[in-house]
């Protein structure tokens, strides 16, 4: 039972997956966004490859809890997620994961060409952990 995060973006999506138990979370992959029919195909293809059975989509939500143009775009792309795949989304509050991200790879000296690479799958990694550890509890 494998639960899948995104951290979605107008230009990427970071996506990460939870191991079989559903502990941690690891980040898989960062899709270039092209068109909405590629993104979904290519989610797709890591839902069936990972067998997912839940997905958690990161909503971006103001530091005073109101949702913005970005939060709104997320909502609208997890309703479309949950129709196309029948799984179950969840919107998980992601305010300041990018950031964290962000400051986990700095602290890890990663360069600055490299930290663009994986920083949205990072934030997807967080996104999903903070779920997963929310629900054990």
């Amino acid at each position: 039972m494998r639960i899948m995060g995104l951290d979605v973006g107008e230009r990427t999506i970071g996506v990460a997956v939870s191991d079989e138990m559903g502990w941690t979370a690891q980040g898989i992959e960062t899709i270039q966004r092209q068109s909405n029919e590629k993104d979904f195909n290519r989610l797709q293809a890591l839902i069936q490859e990972y067998q997912i059975t839940e997905i958690v989509v990161g909503l971006p939500k103001n530091m005073n809890g109101t949702i913005g143009p970005s939060g709104e775009n997320c909502k609208a792309f997890a309703e479309k997620v949950a129709a196309r795949t029948s799984l179950p989304v969840h919107l998980w509050d992601e305010r300041l994961t990018t950031m964290a991200a962000q400051k986990m790879l700095i602290a890890a000296d990663v360069s600055r060409q490299k930290r663009k690479k994986v920083i949205d799958k990072m934030a997807a990694v967080l996104i999903l952990q903070g779920y997963l550890d929310a629900k054990s509890r």
